[in-house]
């Protein structure tokens, strides 16, 4: 099955929640280190790739404070996301530090938990309920 047959269509709050969740778990935690649990994504790995790996996903973390600005998050939320975004930019950039930092910071994670929290708040109906 291909990922855009999943891939929530529309500006309704739920939608855009699928899409920033869809997103995340892509950037943070798609696969599993071999021999452990550990999860990692996208930004560990393209991370490795020098400046071109950086800029790749802080694009795609970019994509997810421009989703929260869609939903009216407020303007101290956005740059704190930002903020998260562009720490783990500069210090991802570093090399073999950036490597490592990059394992253990996820600033998507970090503003995936801050657009919940807006969301549970402003959009309650938006919440997914797991069964």
């Amino acid at each position: 099955m291909d990922f855009r047959d999943n891939m929530p269509l529309g500006n309704h709050p739920a939608a855009i929640r699928q899409r920033i969740e869809m997103m995340e778990a892509v950037l943070e935690r798609s696969l599993v280190l071999p021999g452990t649990n550990y999860r990692i994504g996208l930004d560990a790995i393209a991370g490795l790739v020098p400046v071109i790996g950086d800029f790749v996903t802080a694009a795609m973390g970019a994509y997810i404070v421009w989703e929260a600005r869609n939903l009216g998050l407020p303007k101290w939320k956005l740059w704190r996301m930002a903020a998260n975004v562009g720490f783990d930019t500069a210090v991802g950039a570093i090399p073999l530090v950036g490597d490592a930092f990059d394992l253990l910071f996820r600033s998507n994670s970090k503003n995936l938990k801050i657009i919940r929290k807006h969301l549970d708040k402003h959009h309650p109906e938006s919440q997914v309920i797991e069964g």
